[in-house]
């Protein structure tokens, strides 16, 4: 018996040796169509889901890096603010890096709204406490941000209108 002879021996049903064509009888190499478009469907569905979350990363890293850039900006103008001598109450507003960040700067006198009490009498030479409100904005229009800074600085009244 050859070799191709023993082969064909082995591949066939006992009982019916010649009754498969022998391509039924050797294993199936390949993969049909139909399971080649499902691992094509399925690759396509994890890369979109892989690529929806890095966009989604990538968005919220950017929105991050604006927040603590308006954070910087806030913290540099309260500085500058500081430095001034003597602080006052005022207005004011300007911009940062070409107008990508917008702010507003606000000193007034502090009044304390927290409860109901009648006001108490402060000596004329008395320190003052001053309100210090900023408010820096970036981005446009429904999407834009803000970050509000909230401070109270203790000043000494240098008879320069602080009521």
């Amino acid at each position: 018996m050859s070799r191709d002879q023993y082969h064909r021996h082995l591949l066939m049903p006992a009982g019916r040796p010649h009754a498969l064509p022998r391509r039924y009888g050797m294993p199936q190499r390949g993969y049909t169509l139909i399971e080649v478009i499902v691992a094509f469907a399925l690759l396509a569905l994890g890369l979109t889901l892989l690529l929806g979350t890095l966009s989604g990363a990538t968005r919220q890293v950017r929105i991050a890096a604006d927040g603590g850039r308006a954070a910087l900006h806030a913290r540099s103008l309260l500085d500058e603010v500081d430095m001034e001598a003597p602080l006052r109450p005022q207005q004011r507003e300007g911009e940062f890096e070409d107008g990508a960040y917008r702010w507003r700067l606000d000193v007034q006198s502090w009044r304390d709204t927290s409860r109901d009490a009648t006001p108490v009498p402060v000596p004329q030479q008395a320190p003052r406490l001053l309100e210090v409100l900023l408010e820096v904005e970036w981005g446009d229009g429904r999407s834009g941000q803000r970050l509000v800074v909230r401070s109270l600085r203790l000043v000494a009244d240098t008879g320069e209108g602080v009521p």
